[in-house]
């Protein structure tokens, strides 16, 4: 068993929000009880996560998609979003939220551990979201033909990847990763002179203008790109304490 603060604590000296000028509040998002034993972990805090951490008694629910954005403004508590947050609160359930911390980690971001999975060596900090790198850049261990990591990046993610690219026979040697909805970061890569750029979304006019400027762009899905931080944390978490973790994997085609 461990406290609210203590999970707060580590996460605070793991994932260091403070660095990082997000559109979200990170860290906890809704107070619940004190003592903590069972851990849901999701990438996002939907209708049905919540409910499934419910169902499985979790004393917490940590997600890379919280419940408030700056976007969003103020919102009333009724409706659909009640239906999401009261739940959390009358279960006592803590929800910690974690956004562009998550994406951003050197050794368990999103990005990070995608490319571990495809084999992209040589990891350093790509790109640049009001000064701070929420993705990394790297070479392949074994250049690969764009159709390949295609089929590569589709094998690791379960899940469809939309492939815009001036050469599909083309090697591909060098890559930039920024996972989600990074649509027009691409642009980053070809200032970089990196070979191709992966991320989770794309536009029609993203598709177009990536491969006018020869870069292979890779769009594998904003929820599949963003499974791997929170199950890394979540690994890090059982690690570091003795608590049950679990994983909520909530169908999310997109």
């Amino acid at each position: 068993m461990i406290t609210r603060d203590q999970l707060s604590d580590y996460y605070q000296a793991l994932l260091r929000p403070e660095t990082y000028a997000d559109y979200c509040p990170n860290g906890l998002q809704i107070e619940g009880v004190e003592h903590i034993e069972r851990i849901a972990f999701a990438v996002s805090a939907t209708r049905d996560s919540i409910s499934q951490a419910v169902e499985n008694k979790a004393h917490a629910l940590v997600v890379h998609h919280g419940l408030f954005w700056t976007f969003h403004g103020a919102k009333p508590l009724t409706g659909t979003f009640a239906r999401r947050v009261f739940p959390l609160i009358t279960s006592g359930i803590n929800l910690f939220g974690y956004h562009l911390p998550l994406d951003g980690h050197p050794d368990i971001g999103n990005a990070a551990v995608l490319g571990q999975l495809i084999d992209c060596n040589q990891q350093q900090p790509f790109g640049d979201y009001k000064g701070s790198a929420t993705g990394i850049k790297g070479v392949l261990e074994q250049p690969l033909t764009a159709i390949a990591l295609q089929r590569q990046l589709e094998a690791v993610l379960k899940h469809n990847v939309i492939l815009a690219t001036p050469d599909s026979n083309a090697l591909i040697r060098s890559v930039g990763i920024i996972t989600g909805g990074a649509n027009s970061e691409w642009r980053l890569a070809e200032k970089e002179h990196l070979d191709a750029y992966i991320t989770g979304e794309i536009s029609e006019h993203d598709w177009h203008e990536s491969q006018e400027a020869g870069i292979h762009m890779f769009a594998g899905g904003h929820n599949a790109t963003e499974q791997f931080g929170i199950r890394a944390l979540m690994e890090r978490t059982q690690q570091q304490f003795a608590v049950e973790c679990f994983f909520i994997d909530s169908e999310n085609p997109a």
